[in-house]
């Protein structure tokens, strides 16, 4: 069982946060992939992807995530992944997203 939930916060200045919680898996992705690009919008700032509380992610919601990517760019924007947990962030290290998209560690 899994929740996912996409929750903006623009009270930032650094750029709109969006709080991902929960699994991203083939069965999740199509409902993160809706919500991931209304919740961006227009893009016209930067994207923080605040990962602290995603439990999992597979290759299919990485390859949402690096289209989200190549559309903030076609905005000059860029998107961030803040605080993902170990295993999060060793699925970025294998597959060599951790060099594509700004990793940043928060506490």
């Amino acid at each position: 069982m899994f929740e996912l939930v996409v929750d903006m916060d623009s009270s930032e200045g650094s750029g709109k946060v969006i709080l991902l919680r929960g699994e991203i898996d083939i069965y999740s992705a199509p409902d993160f992939k809706d919500n991931l690009f209304q919740a961006m919008g227009d893009c016209r700032e930067d994207i923080v992807l605040d990962c602290s509380e995603l439990g999992y992610i597979d290759s299919m919601g990485l390859g949402i995530m690096v289209a989200a990517l190549k559309r903030a760019r076609q905005n000059d924007r860029n998107i961030r992944i803040r605080n993902p947990r170990t295993n999060v962030k060793k699925l970025f290290k294998i597959t060599g997203l951790d060099k594509v998209f700004i990793m940043e560690e928060l506490k």
